[in-house]
């Protein structure tokens, strides 16, 4: 396979039809008389990343009519907005979704954002259009229909099958993204902060669905838009399969916790069906091998982690120097490792992102995205596999302490998924060295997350830590 990184995405811009011409909002633009609205509004939103740090302005990315107002009938005017937060270093650039309309009904209080006092859309209701099932139903129409809508961009696989009159229902859960299911048969994710490049979460699953792999729903369609300054589209949405009748690892992890029930049978098939999709990806994707500098760069930025989340949580401190040895082992053993590669992989992958159908039983992945808050480029980088098995393993230890079991839960879990794991992908199991440093370091970044958000919760990752830090030496298996 080749050391390359991988190829730019050029079939989902050949799925485009040419469509009408460019159209966007008629008249002036719309963004001044908005900004004073989306100012209040965008830091209330659970997806908006810069909380906490004040929006100075905004600037107006691009702008499309998807549907005018007309009479009663409501408009949906879809904007890409930077927002300008000086005090936090960044100007995220965010997906709005926008309903326009006189006289806003009862139902739709809650969305609403606010009343313009000047400028094109001055006096109407601007509302969160997701909240209005015309519009959500027209996005699904939308998406049937290949082609371009002035900077939007549509696409959709050819042997998809997507019908008509499936009733929306936004999700409340998503927090970096908003969702809509339509009926039982699709589910609708869009991004809320965007860039430019082809989102992991469109990339690969359409990648494993090329290559056979059925563990993840298949995309039907997509939309994107054009970025500013030449850069590649942005991803603004993908459709895919809503698989009813399906539980998360989360929840049945907790279920099976609060009546005492056995989970190894399920973790061991999620470990398989884990190994599968890993497999699959590695078919289907360029990988790389895990050279000695590859290795080295890991461990340091381990490091340097590690020493960051020192300073922020003193209750690390006295583990710095046996975690540090597990980061080392990186490269002290070289000569076992040389056959080892990095290959795309899930990034984010932990109980919540596992879907189990009552039916069958089988596990399928979702939400490829990676953790949103790094760097797309870094999300679509080739690494370990043990990447993604670290955090399944936090996952389980999260969920003993949730359920308030005991700590042979979890262990039990965690050996489960490895064995399955293992028996589901050929070559090599993963490797102990890696598999710890990864562990290390998620249970690193978790004592973090928790000190600053939820102290209650510190001593779930802690407890980690103290047995990751005995185990630093080499002389058991993580």
């Amino acid at each position: 396979m080749s050391d390359a990184a991988p190829p730019r995405h050029e079939a989902l811009h050949r799925t485009a039809s040419p469509g009408p011409p460019p159209s966007g909002p008629s008249g002036p633009e719309p963004l001044p008389s908005l900004a004073p609205l989306l100012a209040q509004w965008l830091p209330r939103q659970r997806w908006f990343a810069g909380k906490g740090s004040p929006v100075t302005g905004f600037t107006l990315v691009t702008a499309a009519e998807i549907l005018p107002p007309t009479g009663t009938a409501p408009g949906l005017l879809h904007l890409l907005v930077r927002a300008h937060q000086p005090a936090a270093g960044t100007d995220d650039c965010y997906q709005l979704l926008l309903g326009v309309q006189d006289l806003l009904p009862h139902r739709l209080a809650p969305a609403l954002i606010g009343r313009p006092d000047d400028g094109p859309l001055r006096g109407r209701a601007v509302y969160e259009a997701l909240a209005d099932p015309r519009l959500a139903a027209l996005l699904l129409e939308r998406l049937r229909v290949p082609g371009r809508l002035g900077p939007l961009r549509f696409g959709r696989e050819p042997d998809a099958e997507i019908p008509t009159g499936l009733v929306p229902r936004p999700l409340d859960a998503e927090q970096s993204n908003s969702s809509v299911v339509y009926g039982d048969t699709y589910i609708l994710k869009l991004f809320r902060r965007v860039g430019p490049g082809i989102n992991p979460d469109l990339e690969l699953p359409r990648a494993l669905a090329r290559s056979g792999c059925t563990r993840v729903p298949a995309p039907a369609a997509w939309f994107e838009a054009d970025a500013p300054e030449g850069d590649e589209p942005m991803t603004l949405g993908i459709l895919q399969p809503y698989l009813a009748g399906s539980a998360d690892g989360w929840q049945l992890a907790l279920g099976a916790l609060a009546v005492r029930a056995d989970f190894t049978a399920s973790a061991r098939a999620l470990g398989h069906a884990t190994a599968e999709v890993h497999h699959a990806l590695a078919t289907a994707l360029p990988t790389t091998v895990l050279h000695h500098e590859r290795l080295r760069r890991i461990a340091d930025a381990m490091h340097r982690r590690l020493d960051a989340a020192a300073e922020v949580v003193p209750a690390l401190r006295p583990y710095r120097h046996a975690l540090r040895a597990a980061y080392d082992e990186l490269t002290a053993h070289q000569a076992a490792v040389t056959t080892r590669r990095a290959q795309r992989v899930h990034g984010d992958l932990h109980l919540g992102q596992a879907l189990r159908t009552a039916a069958d039983g089988r596990w399928s992945l979702i939400d490829f995205e990676g953790e949103p808050a790094r760097p797309l480029a870094e999300r679509r980088r080739p690494q370990p596999v043990e990447q993604d098995v670290a955090g399944m393993l936090r996952s389980f230890d999260y969920a003993a302490a949730v359920g308030r079991a005991g700590g042979t839960w979890a262990a039990r879990a965690r050996e489960a998924f490895r064995e399955g794991y293992a028996a589901g992908r050929p070559g090599p199991g993963e490797d102990p060295w890696l598999l710890r440093a990864h562990e290390t370091d998620k249970a690193v970044y978790e004592v973090v997350y928790e000190a600053r958000h939820r102290p209650d919760w510190l001593p779930v990752p802690l407890a980690a830590i103290a047995r990751l830090a005995a185990r630093a030496d080499g002389a058991a298996r993580p």
